[in-house]
């Protein structure tokens, strides 16, 4: 993982105040609160405060005694809390993160499991401290937009736990924090991080945390012998940058621009490693692109946030994608129209497989038949031929 460095970023200003408490009660100049909500799914800024509750509170040669991970969803609020409550024999303090903390806010009012809570926080361990987990809530960086649903849920937390537990937002990261943390990060390396290389970067990854500080990592080490990342770096190296040229084309297919289309389609092969022996690898993702957006059809997905709960996990698309995707399959009149085109795919795909003369051309071909308007059924046709026969 990279050097942290989010310094003074906005985005970030939450999990600061955290790692700086965290740091303060190690060094006994200030004290722990009993307990804290991790509210959000950002899970790079997750991973972030779990580390600094593991470096600053946690013996390491003591580990395996003072840390636990529970769930919600297979153990109750009621043994967390006897276990809060009994001082370990073999480490001087105990680290409890309590997952799936929505479990606590389903199936019936729970009164009895919040009166056991507000219990235990009038009289805590003093060394322990409960750290819950609410990553089913999605905060977006620009709070203003964030879903009612989402709202109403922080709302309830907020007015069960908000008293005694310290509130740590784990919210989206702004892309201009995004931008900024990479160009930070890198120089912290001995890199630098040319800034439109940066800006591209955060782009084509939709600002995602964890896929930034790992695809950083790759663009170090692939830079390594020149201390600079550039755009053409950014673009080599990581495979979502790639993907927007993908998702360009389909875009100019459901337009139906041919000749934007074959000069999209041009770029991608003179840009691919393999040239015209990549064919299989683009036909793969378009035949992949065209059943998400069957799926997005199907289930009538408007907009993003819908889509993660209609695609699933490994068949989604780069955060970035997502509303010009959707977008895309609403320019479809039916699931029929898109399943000719998937058809169309599997055409071409046996066809590359049966080693044409020319990848090029089938390619050619079949970005031509996809953004042509559809054919009319053959039924269709024969009543029209007896309407013109009448």
């Amino acid at each position: 993982m990279p050097t942290d460095d989010a310094g003074k970023l906005r985005s970030f200003s939450s999990s600061d105040r955290f790692v700086a408490e965290m740091k303060a009660a190690a060094a006994s100049t200030t004290p722990l609160r009993p307990g804290y909500v991790l509210a959000g799914d950002e899970i790079f800024l997750y991973e972030r405060c779990r580390r600094a509750v593991v470096d600053s509170l946690i013996d390491p040669t003591l580990r395996e005694f003072s840390l636990s991970d529970l769930d919600l969803a297979e153990t109750s609020i009621f043994h967390v809390l006897d276990l809060a409550r009994t001082p370990s024999l073999m480490a001087p303090f105990q680290a409890i993160f309590v997952k799936n903390l929505k479990h606590l806010y389903t199936r019936g009012a729970k009164k009895e499991e919040f009166a056991a809570l507000k219990e235990y926080f009038r009289s805590p361990n003093r060394q322990a401290v409960l750290i819950f987990v609410a990553d089913h809530l999605r905060i977006p960086a620009d709070l203003r937009r964030m879903d009612l649903q989402d709202k109403d849920r922080y709302e309830r937390i907020r007015e069960t736990l908000g008293d005694d537990c310290g509130l740590v937002e784990l919210a989206r990261v702004d892309e201009a924090d995004a931008v900024r943390w990479l160009l930070t990060t890198a120089e912290s390396r001995g890199m630098k991080f040319d800034p439109d290389a940066a800006r591209e970067l955060a782009d084509a990854l939709g600002a995602d945390m964890m896929l930034i500080s790992s695809e950083l990592e790759k663009l170090i080490l692939y830079a390594s012998d020149r201390r600079r990342i550039t755009l053409g770096d950014v673009e080599t190296m990581v495979l979502a940058a790639k993907q927007r040229s993908l998702y360009e084309l389909t875009d100019a297919i459901s337009a139906r621009d041919k000749p934007r289309a074959l000069a999209l389609l041009h770029g991608l092969l003179n840009a691919s490693d393999g040239g015209e022996d990549s064919a299989i690898g683009h036909l793969y993702m378009l035949a992949r692109t065209f059943r998400q957006m069957v799926v997005i059809l199907e289930k009538n997905v408007r907009d993003s946030r819908a889509i993660w709960q209609a695609l699933w996990q490994g068949f989604r698309m780069p955060p970035f994608a997502a509303e010009d995707l959707i977008r895309q399959a609403r320019r479809y009149g039916s699931r029929r129209e898109l399943t000719q085109k998937l058809r169309l795919i599997a055409h071409a795909d046996l066809e590359l497989r049966s080693s044409p003369p020319d990848k090029r051309l089938v390619l050619e071909r079949l970005v031509m038949d996809l953004a042509s308007e559809p054919r009319p059924r053959a039924s269709a046709l024969a009543g029209a031929q007896y309407a013109m026969d009448l």
